[in-house]
């Protein structure tokens, strides 16, 4: 309608604008055949503007089957809300709605096992299955028969975090233990306490076999100073431990599992064969461990500790700490030319110490351990221990021995071990011997002990290890014959 008026209105100025000209020109035909052109394009003008308006009203009004499309639409996101608001799969559900929960349940499964590794974070498992086939000669016996012994130990370590105290760390670690089988039993005397210190069955005896809790201890490690990551740090431990795991370590000597077999080689005669330890049948006991750590020299670092450890009826919780078994130690780490080497002495003292004979009484003594890693293949170990004070049947113990990796024959994981020891006897042993019932003897001079292995490993996780063992003048008795025992050691550890 706009576009009528404004169409007229251009008709009625032109029509007035051509009688204007019309008076002063002759030619009111050209002006009469130019307004009829101008009125017909208006007139199509108005027709098209008519068309368009109808264009227009039509489309403001949707059409019945535009209107039902949406009106489908709008129920259809209705229905895929409702859906998922509910966990649950059915199949009346919408396609699209059922595509997503399946997605969602597929993520969900896809990010159990990391929440599971961050569970599990900071927890460690170590276990080992070993067994032990032995043979000792007739001479070890008074009958002169050779004899057999078949025996094995599982170990099940966990090491589980324990939460943080100010900087502090703790950790708390927990061992069982389990087995069948003895070490020989029923030989003549012998300073050699155990030729397979792997031997492990509780006291039901071999036909019974449950595990104990032999080990059960929390640790807390701070730094000292501001820093955390700083290299001074002090370590407390408490509870029921093996002493040997903190005290008179040593780098290929110390394993009964993988190394040396006899248990003069595993740890200080004077301890362990001697008894100055003092823990229980099994070899722990409850303590209390302190000691400081010092790293600001990396890689080299020293280490002082010191500890109380149940002794006699302490070992077994009871009376824990009448008379400890008290040890300090230094020991120093370091490398040199590229080879790790560690240094350890210490001294004891145990307030429960049984002598030879029989008598109960305090004991006190010193020691040394040491490795060193010489060459690639080759690392050497040493250990000597004394006693001060003491009823025992030995009072100097030296032990010498070396590991080498077999590289040299293409065998790197595979390695041959070789050690010797010195256990001298007592003066006041000596003077005894002749008459205790269990010996007898005029003792003098030292026994003396070798161990020979091969190791070789099948893969990973399982190794073999053919062992030689050989003992002279056993009890420093100089009539002694000759021991010798071979075995077969087999190791299955992860």
């Amino acid at each position: 309608m706009a576009l009528t008026r404004f169409a007229r209105t251009a008709i009625a100025l032109a029509v007035l604008g051509a009688t204007g000209a019309g008076h002063a020109a002759s030619g009111q035909d050209k002006v009469l055949a130019e307004l009829r052109r101008l009125a017909e394009r208006i007139e199509k003008l108005e027709q098209r503007n008519s068309e368009l308006e109808a264009r227009l009203a039509a489309t403001a009004t949707p059409a019945p089957a535009l209107a039902q499309r949406v009106e489908a639409l709008e129920q259809a996101n209705q229905d895929l809300a409702t859906s998922l608001e509910s966990d649950r799969i059915s199949e009346r559900e919408p396609e699209l709605a059922i595509r997503l929960k399946a997605i969602e349940e597929r993520t969900n499964a896809m990010g159990a096992p990391s929440r599971l590794a961050e569970a599990l974070d900071g927890i460690a498992v170590e276990g080992s299955v070993a067994t032990v086939a032995q043979r000792i000669d007739g001479d070890a016996r008074e009958d002169g028969r050779h004899e057999s012994q078949l025996s094995w130990r599982g170990d099940l370590g966990i090491t589980l975090p324990a939460g943080d105290i100010g900087q502090g760390q703790g950790e708390f670690y927990t061992q069982l233990r389990m087995g069948q089988g003895d070490s020989f039993t029923g030989l003549k005397p012998t300073f050699t306490a155990a030729f397979n210190s792997l031997a492990f069955q509780t006291g039901g005896g071999s036909e019974e076999t449950y595990a104990i809790v032999a080990q059960a201890w929390y640790q807390l490690t701070t730094p000292l100073g501001e820093a955390v990551e700083s290299p001074h740090s002090l370590q407390l431990t408490v509870g029921k431990m093996d002493p040997f795991v903190f005290f008179d370590q040593n780098a290929i000597a110390d394993n009964e599992a993988e190394k040396f077999l006899n248990n003069v080689f595993v740890h200080n005669p004077m301890l362990d064969s001697g008894g100055e330890v003092g823990a229980d049948s099994y070899g722990f006991t409850p303590g209390l461990r302190l000691a400081y750590r010092n790293e600001s020299g990396a890689p080299d670092w020293w280490q002082a500790s010191i500890a109380a450890f149940g002794a006699g009826e302490g070992a077994r919780f009871g009376r824990s700490f009448d008379k400890p078994f008290v040890i300090g130690q230094l020991e120093y780490g370091r490398k040199s030319h590229g080879f790790d080497g560690t240094y350890r002495l210490y001294a004891w003292r145990n307030g429960q110490y049984e002598g030879f004979d029989a008598t109960t009484r305090s004991a006190s003594g010193w020691g040394a351990s040491v490795d060193q890693r010489v060459h690639e293949d080759v690392t050497l170990f040493a250990r000597y221990g004394q006693s001060s004070s003491g009823k025992a049947a030995f009072d100097r113990a030296v032990t010498i021995g070396t590991e080498i990796a077999g590289n040299a024959w293409g065998r790197g994981a595979d390695s041959v071990g070789l050690a010797w020891g010195w256990l001298r006897a007592s003066d006041e042993f000596r003077d005894a011997a002749p008459l205790l019932d269990d010996f007898g003897f005029a003792a003098r001079g030292a026994e003396q002990v070798a161990e020979l292995y091969y190791r070789w490993h099948l893969n990973d996780q399982l190794s073999l290890t053919p062992d030689l063992q050989y003992v002279r003048r056993a009890a420093a008795d100089p009539d002694a014959k000759a021991i010798t025992v071979v075995g077969l050691r087999g190791l299955y550890a992860f």
